[in-house]
């Protein structure tokens, strides 16, 4: 336990001298490899699942929408939460960098088991692709903000740069992987999903190959030191992941209901451990814990619409968009990457603007308002599209759902890069790992509030343009209202972070 705490510590308190490459510590451009091929294979299935649970387990029946939006809701939210123990681990049994690796194997297995064409083993497969992402992507996002010091302004920046690296993979992934399963492996007029996932899994053999020998870059920091060392603490860590997935697809199965319940209590517990700790560090650290708990709050509000974009809007594109050009139709897995195209356009431009800004840069709270503001302009757009522009046929102009994609990126780029690097800013200092797991988990319950609003917006029939015009119009109004009460109470939670911005 101890040596958990050392290894944390000594990462925070004395940063190596690293080569600098275009103005960041070189490491950073390691992480950013890894972090592209692991997203390859996250966001290389992600177009294809609800698709594939409805043709496969539902005979491309549309009443499987429902089940296969609670099932990719469920699927994320656990990936999510089981970042809160991922953190752990790398905190307190084996270190950040052998998080990673076993957590990559782990990932790689279960991407390669969904490729079999059975329904209890498809979700054993994403069982375990979870167990591996909690070990996997806390760990990865925590050892960039160990790159630099907590008053490095180029923080925020190297996080952008580095949330680029997520998204350029995001970007590759759903245009190889369906290009692969429809144009090369296709048989039919339903894509080959098992190639989709056989891609992924490859994708995710690289991203571990790859940390495997750059980790040497990094001089120690995330290695493990002290009692974290002992070799044989990797192996309970294997053994206590392979009983995990067994109850993780008893989780699946339960469904989003009851797994809404199990997510709320974890995330009391993740936040009674992280404030006692707050207090124990003093008035100031207890306060920047507060603040960061009611920055989670808004985390969840924002992912709860945000990941309708691999649920409801993959059955909205597919359904109800426009995507013919001329005999030439727009594949539905591309709108996936429209996102990750916005995001690698503008992510060095927003960058660029916090730096310049300087002291006049948003404060941390006023950053995730205007994400929750432009996540709720998206919606609106589409409530505009489906109140005024479906013609007779029941579609809707293409460029609507893709300006939908485009705006939704530069709220994301308003909070996501930032909420990682503000949990490494406020969380208690022995516990940066589980900060970044009750990161995840927000996001994670956020994840699983969307796929159960997603069920109700395909309807027990499947989607139609009344069911997403109430849904969509929804989501408008209360991610508009959330972004106006969070400009509101922004000072009062600037005062509680005593200065970090």
């Amino acid at each position: 336990m101890s040596g958990a705490a050392t290894a944390t510590s000594s990462a925070k308190a004395a940063i190596p001298e690293f080569k600098q490459i275009m103005g960041h510590p070189a490491p950073l451009w390691m992480l950013f490899m890894t972090e592209f091929w692991e997203r390859f294979a996250f966001y290389g299935i992600r177009w294809a699942l609800v698709l594939y649970i409805v043709a496969q387990f539902f005979g491309g029946d549309p009443s499987g929408q429902a089940t296969a939006n609670l099932t990719y809701g469920s699927y994320l939210a656990i990936v999510y939460a089981g970042a809160v123990f991922g953190g752990y681990i790398a905190d307190r049994v084996i270190g950040y960098q052998r998080s990673i690796l076993i957590g990559a194997a782990f990932m790689a297995t279960g991407l390669f088991m969904i490729t079999i064409p059975n329904q209890d083993i498809f979700k054993m497969g994403l069982a375990t692709i979870i167990v591996g992402n909690g070990m996997f992507k806390p760990n990865i996002s925590a050892m960039v903000g160990q790159l630099y010091g907590v008053t490095d302004q180029r923080r925020d920046s190297g996080f952008t740069i580095f949330y680029m690296g997520i998204n350029t993979g995001a970007f590759i992934a759903p245009i190889l992987t369906q290009v692969l399963a429809q144009h090369v492996f296709n048989t039919g007029d339903t894509p080959a999903y098992k190639i989709v996932f056989f891609a992924s899994g490859i994708g995710m053999l690289f991203s571990l190959v790859w940390f495997y020998f750059g980790r040497r870059q990094l001089k120690g920091i995330g290695a493990a030191t002290g009692n974290l060392a002992n070799p044989m603490r990797m192996v309970y860590v294997v053994i206590g992941g392979l009983c995990v997935i067994p109850v993780i697809y008893a989780l699946l199965k339960a469904g989003a209901e009851s797994l809404q319940m199990v997510l709320s209590v974890l995330f009391i517990i993740l936040a009674i451990m992280l404030i006692v700790e707050g207090v124990r560090e003093g008035k100031v650290a207890r306060d920047k814990t507060i603040a960061m708990m009611i920055i989670f709050f808004f985390n969840v509000m924002f992912w709860c619409f945000f990941e309708q974009a691999g649920s409801s809007f993959t059955f909205l594109a597919d359904n109800i968009v426009n995507r013919d050009f001329n005999g030439w139709v727009f594949p539905t897995a591309w709108f996936q990457s429209v996102n990750s195209i916005a995001i690698i356009t503008l992510a060095p431009i927003v960058a660029y603007v916090w730096v310049m800004l300087g002291r006049a840069n948003p404060s941390i709270p006023r950053k995730f308002g205007l994400g929750l503001v432009f996540n709720g302009l998206a919606f609106g757009l589409l409530w505009y599209a489906l109140s005024f522009l479906v013609d007779p046929v029941g579609k809707i102009p293409f460029w609507t759902l893709f300006m939908v994609y485009v705006i939704q990126s530069v709220g994301e780029l308003c909070l996501s890069p930032i909420g990682l690097s503000m949990v490494t800013k406020l969380a208690p200092t022995r516990l940066v790992g589980l900060g970044m797991g009750g990161w995840f988990l927000s996001t994670g319950i956020g994840n699983n509030l969307s796929g159960i609003f997603a069920s109700f917006v395909s309807g027990e029939k499947g989607m139609s343009v009344q069911s997403a015009l109430g849904g969509y119009t929804f989501g408008f109004w209360a991610l508009l209202g959330a972004g106006v009460l969070l400009f509101l109470i922004a000072p009062l939670i600037q005062k509680l972070m005593h200065g970090v911005k």
